[in-house]
Formats: C-alpha cells, sequence, structure tokens
C-alpha cells in the first residue's frame, strides 16, 4: 500500500527557513502528483502547494506563495517543500498527501486526495 513519510519539522524564528521532505512507497512515485497541506490549531486542513508527476506543473496557496517552493526527486521517491521567510501563521502541522489517477493534478481539493502522511510539527516563534 502507498506510505508516505514526512520528516523535516521543527521549531524555526520568524524570518528562517525549513525543507519538508515526504519520503514515498509502495508504487511508481513517478506517476503521482503529490501534494502539501497544513493544519493549525483549532482550523480546518489546508491546501499549501502542488507538483504534477513530472514536475512541469507547480501551484500554490496565495499565503505561500514566493517564499515556498515544491520540488520532487523521483530518482529518491522523495518530494520535498522549501519554506523561506517563515512567519508565525505558518505554524501547522504540514503533511504530504496524494491521490489516484495516473499523471492527474488534484489541486487544492482535499477530498481528491486519498493517501496522507502522519505529519510533521513547523513552529514558527515570533
Amino acid at each position: 500500500q502507498v506510505q508516505l513519510v514526512e520528516s523535516g519539522g521543527g521549531l524555526v524564528q520568524a524570518g528562517g527557513s525549513l525543507r519538508l521532505s515526504c519520503a514515498a512507497s509502495g508504487r511508481t512515485f513517478s506517476n503521482y502528483a503529490m501534494g502539501w497541506f497544513r493544519q493549525a490549531p483549532g482550523k480546518e486542513r489546508e491546501f499549501v502547494a502542488q507538483i504534477s508527476s513530472s514536475s512541469f506543473i507547480t501551484s500554490y496557496a496565495d499565503s505561500v506563495k514566493g517564499r515556498f517552493t515544491i520540488s520532487r526527486d523521483n530518482t529518491k521517491n522523495t518530494m520535498y517543500l522549501q519554506m523561506n521567510s517563515l512567519k508565525p501563521e505558518d505554524t501547522a502541522v504540514y503533511y504530504c498527501a496524494t491521490g489516484e489517477g495516473i499523471r492527474q493534478l488534484f489541486g487544492s481539493d482535499i477530498k481528491k486526495y486519498n493517501y496522507w502522511g502522519q505529519g510533521t510539527q513547523v513552529t514558527v516563534s515570533s
């Protein structure tokens, strides 16, 4: 079965950077688009970024555009989220996710993502 494991979270000061990783297994990683979501305490899970299977297409939530960069290495079955200029409002548990449908983009619709990691905590202090 598909397994997703996030890593790289931690505590950072405002203005700092972190890089999250998502290691995937269980199927041919390079065939599927991937996404990052986050969930802050008391809030719903929200879309952060997505990347197509070939890395050709990426998109971001307006709140992170210009600060976060999504990427993937299909030779390592791993997706990344480089987060720069972090703000306290970026504090959340970050999840990687993927869906069914070879080479389909799943977009920002959380319902299209069938597989989720366990999450990694990112805390940004002011």
